[in-house]
C-alpha cells in the first residue's frame, strides 16, 4: 500500500499508527497567510498526510521572500501566493487537498472557512488578521495554533478556549499597533521556518490527542538557542471567549 510506504515512519511510531494516520488523512487545517511560518508549516502539515489543507493570503511572490519563505522559487516570482503554494503542495502529495481563499477575508468569511476545519494556524504578520482568527476559533470552538518571529526571536501557544482554555484576547486583550515587521527590523530565516514547524507539530499533537500543550506561551531565544514558557491564565473578563463555556 502506498500510504504505508510513505507514512512509514510515522505510522511505526505507537503514539500514531495505522489508526493515527488515518485520523490525518481525515483532519483538514486552515493556515492564514502562506510567507515564511505558514511555508514550513505546510509543508510538514502536507507532508505528514493531512487530508485537506486551507491556504488564505493576498500576496505575490517577492525576490525578499525567497531568503525564508521555503514554499517558493525564483521563478515563481510575481506570481500569487496561493497559485504557488497550491502547486509546491500537491507536487509534494497529491493525496493532501488543496483549497484557496484570496485574503482579507470578512469575518464572517473567515468564521466559515475556520468551521470547515479541525484547526487553524496564525502564520499572519500582522496583529489585525490574528485578532480576527482568533476570534473565529472561539465562536467556532477550534483549536488555534499561533506563531510569530522576528530578528533572532520567536513565539508559540496553542489556544483551545472551547476546552476551558484561554485565547490570544487573553493573551494580548489590547495589541494597539502591529509589531515590527521583518523589513524593518529584519529576520534569519530558519527562525521563521523554526517556528513554522513547530506550529505544525503542535498541530499535528492536537489533531492525534498527544499530549496538553494548550494554554502556554513558548519563548525563543535563537541567537542563545533558549526556551521559556509561561502560563497564560483564561481572563474571564475577555471580550472575545468571556462569554465562552
Amino acid at each position: 500500500m502506498n500510504d504505508l510506504s510513505r507514512y512509514a515512519r510515522q505510522i511505526v511510531l505507537p503514539e500514531v499508527g495505522v489508526a493515527g494516520q488515518q485520523m490525518l488523512r481525515d483532519s483538514s487545517a486552515l493556515i492564514l497567510g502562506v510567507g515564511a511560518l505558514g511555508s514550513a508549516a505546510s509543508l510538514y502539515l502536507a507532508a505528514a498526510g493531512l487530508g485537506r489543507l486551507w491556504l488564505v493570503d493576498r500576496d505575490r511572490v517577492e525576490l525578499s521572500n525567497l531568503q525564508r519563505q521555503v514554499l517558493y522559487r525564483q521563478a515563481d516570482v510575481g506570481r500569487a501566493k496561493l497559485e504557488a503554494a497550491a502547486a509546491t503542495l500537491s507536487a509534494l502529495n497529491p493525496d493532501c487537498a488543496i483549497e484557496t481563499l484570496t485574503g482579507p477575508l470578512t469575518q464572517d468569511a473567515l468564521l466559515q472557512a475556520v468551521r470547515r476545519v479541525d484547526i487553524a494556524l496564525d502564520c499572519s504578520d500582522n496583529f489585525a488578521a490574528r485578532t480576527a482568527l482568533n476570534a473565529a476559533c472561539v465562536s467556532a470552538r477550534k483549536p488555534l495554533v499561533s506563531g510569530a518571529a522576528i530578528r533572532f526571536e520567536g513565539q508559540l501557544a496553542l489556544f483551545d478556549p472551547a476546552r476551558g482554555g484561554a485565547c490570544y484576547a487573553c493573551l494580548y486583550p489590547d495589541p494597539g499597533d502591529d509589531a515590527e515587521r521583518c523589513e524593518d527590523a529584519g529576520i534569519l530565516g530558519p527562525v521563521a521556518g523554526g517556528i513554522g514547524a513547530m506550529q505544525a507539530l503542535l498541530a499535528l499533537k492536537r489533531l492525534l490527542g498527544l499530549g496538553d500543550d494548550a494554554g502556554r506561551l513558548w519563548l525563543w531565544d535563537a541567537l542563545r538557542m533558549s526556551w521559556r514558557s509561561v502560563a497564560i491564565p483564561r481572563d474571564p473578563a475577555c471580550a472575545v471567549c468571556g462569554g465562552v463555556r
